[in-house]
């Protein structure tokens, strides 16, 4: 996939419903550069839907302007699944529409429902997919074609959790070949310690979380140890996860992660540019002074 051409802004951008309706948004100014992941936060019914509609050109802005056309796909809040599809068949036309050919897209089509653990609904009409698969087929059709801007609005609600862990895996692999990921989530300890940047929306305006990125939540730790060449530096998603990394050697590392984030981050490091070499992975340790203690061989 290539890189975003160029950042995305938004330059004073509001939006209204109508011409003489309420301001959802207004003086709103925003960057989202390549390879760069963004939480938007705010309380129900803020405007985060409608900030990210117009991150995903859906809606137009009432005023200001959006500036960059990167190739973008989006996850609704709300997904309309009575389509006349079958699940692959609904995938496998989104995938001709993003530009892919019909055997590219089936194929496409196939490797994500089975990364999300819906191969055996391939051949089910929409209409009839519970709640759960049906969303793991909006998070597909949004993955299907590698975007440069992946736009996330609630996508992890009414996953589970292998499902949950996929798309946080797919969301590593975006940002770390060079594509932009905008996300909503209610659920504050998602990609927790992740974000490069948080903005919250209030009184429909837009304000940057300031401080440090939270911490992934406590818990079991993972020590990953990995090789690179002497002088080389992590990646910087890896470096956000990781509960703490050490240098132990010129080119190596030794990383310290949430065991709940342990396959984000090796699929950061191993689709780093270049790849990371991971010598080792240890069994979760009770808690990070362990981890860090040097005292297991």
């Amino acid at each position: 996939m290539n890189p975003m051409h160029r950042d995305l802004r938004l330059i004073r951008v509001g939006r209204r419903h109508g011409i003489r309706g309420p301001w959802v948004l207004r003086g709103v100014d925003l960057v989202i550069a390549p390879g760069t992941l963004t939480r938007i936060e705010g309380a129900n019914g803020s405007g985060k839907s409608t900030l990210l509609r117009l991150l995903a050109r859906l809606d137009a802005p009432s005023e200001g302007r959006i500036s960059g056309r990167p190739r973008t796909a989006y996850v609704p809040e709300r997904f309309p699944s009575a389509l006349p599809f079958t699940a692959a068949g609904y995938l496998t036309h989104l995938g001709t529409v993003h530009g892919l050919g019909r055997e590219a897209a089936a194929r496409a089509a196939d490797t994500w429902l089975e990364r999300f653990g819906a191969s055996a609904y391939a051949g089910t009409p929409m209409a009839r997919l519970s709640k759960g698969s049906s969303q793991k087929v909006a998070v597909a059709q949004a993955l299907l074609a590698d975007p440069e801007l992946l736009v996330l609005d609630e996508a992890w609600t009414g996953l589970d959790a292998v499902a949950r862990a996929e798309l946080e895996r797919a969301v590593a692999e975006r940002t770390a070949a060079g594509g932009a990921v905008v996300f909503v989530d209610h659920d504050p300890r998602r990609l927790a310690g992740a974000p490069d940047a948080a903005y919250a929306v209030i009184d429909g305006g837009l304000e940057r979380r300031t401080g440090p990125p939270s911490a992934p939540a406590a818990g079991p730790v993972t020590v990953v140890t990995v090789r690179g060449a002497p002088g080389g530096r992590l990646p910087p998603d890896a470096v956000r996860i990781a509960v703490s990394a050490v240098e132990t050697a010129p080119g190596s590392h030794r990383l310290a992660v949430p065991a709940s984030h342990s396959d984000i981050l090796l699929r950061t490091l191993l689709t780093a540019r270049p790849p990371w070499h991971v010598v080792r992975v240890d069994p979760p340790f009770p808690d990070p002074l362990s981890a860090d203690s040097g005292s297991r061989p």
